[in-house]
């Protein structure tokens, strides 16, 4: 997820937040691999046949401040939501959202994307959500994304049969470029919106959501399942952010909102654009 930013409370103290939300973080993830769905059913602690589980298990991978994986776990409250950041901030907020939202669905988990076969088996994950992940624009810092080939095949190896891996961003050259991933990792498309806020007003939105939107950020969503595996993944597509945002001036004028960490770059495009404008306008205005 994004970096948050967030302004801390003055007397706010890590160390003790992650202490008092302690019940609902499960700091060694590993150690319930295959056993997510049993072991975190209310009163329970051990896996068995006759033992009540939950129907699904799914993923917020950067789940943030957690309002997203709050509000769609009391939606579902039979389905177990893992809510995981890698940021101890985040997983601080999270886990006082858990609390004091009273839901036993819900458990945070410290932790990354690149390492989500440590912490689930083959077949355990019903979805993945990527609510709004840091897009890191520049083609060196391609191998961190989140919405990648790279990640998707890695996906595979703990998502069930006809489970999702669900996209959520303010970022057009982010969606654009997953969209070119999605196939490369042998995935189908099974829906994509550009104005998902618009189409599907019902779904739970984060709090990070909630800002953008109010600066004029429309949602690019979509939702993919894995087909097929490609027999060899190769990454072909183009891997710098910049490579997919509109670069006609008549666009990028009407682009009103930069994505997330390429503000200078729309600029530099903007200027470039009005510069070989005003170099093809000139000749004509002489004559």
């Amino acid at each position: 997820m994004h970096a948050l930013h967030a302004r801390l409370p003055k007397n706010f103290v890590l160390e003790e937040r992650l202490e008092r939300y302690r019940d609902v973080i499960e700091l060694a993830p590993e150690h319930w691999r295959g056993r997510w769905a049993e072991a975190c059913w209310p009163g329970i602690g051990a896996a068995g046949p006759d033992v009540p589980r939950y129907r699904e298990v799914r993923l917020d991978l950067g789940c943030g401040k957690g309002a997203f994986a709050v509000e769609a776990a009391r939606h579902e409250p039979d389905v177990l939501f893992v809510a995981m950041d890698s940021e101890p901030i985040c997983v601080a907020y999270a886990a006082q959202r858990v609390h004091e939202s009273g839901l036993t669905n819900v458990v945070v988990v410290p932790g990354t994307g690149m390492r989500v076969r440590e912490f689930f088996s083959p077949g355990e994950l019903g979805r993945i959500y990527l609510n709004f992940p840091t897009p890191f624009p520049r083609k060196r810092d391609a191998g961190k994304r989140m919405a990648s080939m790279e990640r998707l095949m890695d996906f595979r190896d703990v998502l069930a049969q006809g489970a999702e891996v669900r996209l959520r961003t303010d970022s057009q050259p982010l969606f654009d470029f997953m969209l070119t991933q999605v196939p490369l990792a042998g995935y189908e498309l099974l829906w994509a919106s550009r104005d998902a806020r618009a189409e599907r007003p019902d779904e739970p939105s984060s709090e990070y959501e909630e800002r953008l939107g109010a600066q004029g950020a429309r949602v690019l969503a979509l939702s993919t399942t894995p087909g097929p595996a490609p027999r060899r993944a190769v990454q072909t597509a183009e891997l710098s952010l910049a490579a997919y945002l509109p670069h006609d001036l008549e666009s990028l004028e009407a682009l009103s909102y930069a994505p997330h960490g390429m503000e200078a770059t729309v600029t530099n495009l903007r200027n470039r654009a009005l510069r070989t404008a005003a170099r093809r306008e000139g000749p004509a205005a002489d004559a």
